[in-house]
């Protein structure tokens, strides 16, 4: 049973975190309504600008950090882990897992670079 545990653990904790992200998004959607709603039953004129979601600026510097943090997570993790697959190999074994988001990060990096050269240029 203590086998168990740790990777439930360490893979609950994502999960965690992305279900305290969104709660926190959902409550400032609300509250963003509620003032709105606020403002509209005093009789305020709202600009078109206000009923519009604000987005959030494409950044693919900030999403290759974010795929590489991740990539390189899941490598450290996966050769951390203590215990046996069923066919007797080691879990540490898998930290290939890891070199998908790592080099996808590596992608938009140079993506970013790519493009922010083309900008300086032209």
């Amino acid at each position: 049973m203590e086998f168990l545990l740790i990777p439930f653990v360490v893979m609950s904790a994502p999960v965690l975190i992305v279900l305290i992200v969104l709660r926190y998004r959902y409550q400032q959607t609300q509250a963003r309504y509620r003032t709105l709603l606020q403002l509209a039953d005093k009789g305020v004129e709202l600009p078109p600008a206000l009923l519009l979601e604000p987005q959030v600026a494409y950044c693919e510097r900030r999403r290759a950090l974010v795929l590489i943090g991740g990539g390189l997570g899941l490598i450290a993790m996966f050769l951390a882990l203590p215990g046996q697959l069923d066919n007797g190999l080691g879990i540490d074994r898998l930290w290939g897992i890891g070199l998908l988001p790592l080099m996808t990060g590596l992608g938009y990096l140079a993506s970013w670079w790519l493009n922010r050269r083309g900008d300086v240029r032209g």
